[in-house]
């Protein structure tokens, strides 16, 4: 069984928030993801052809 107990969840109240968990809090708010990723996909995941992204530059 996964119940907590009595001392974990007495010790999950008391936990301080990082700067790093409050800053991942407000990008997680502010960044539209799916924008991001719609942006993202066409340079990062394969496409028809099995490649990605840009070509290299020699």
């Amino acid at each position: 069984m996964n119940q907590t107990s009595f001392a974990q969840a007495e010790f999950a109240a008391k936990k301080k928030t990082t700067r790093r968990e409050r800053f991942l809090a407000e990008m997680e708010q502010a960044v539209l993801w799916s924008r991001l990723l719609k942006a993202l996909s066409p340079h990062y995941y394969p496409d028809s052809r099995g490649k990605r992204g840009r070509p290299q530059y020699l």
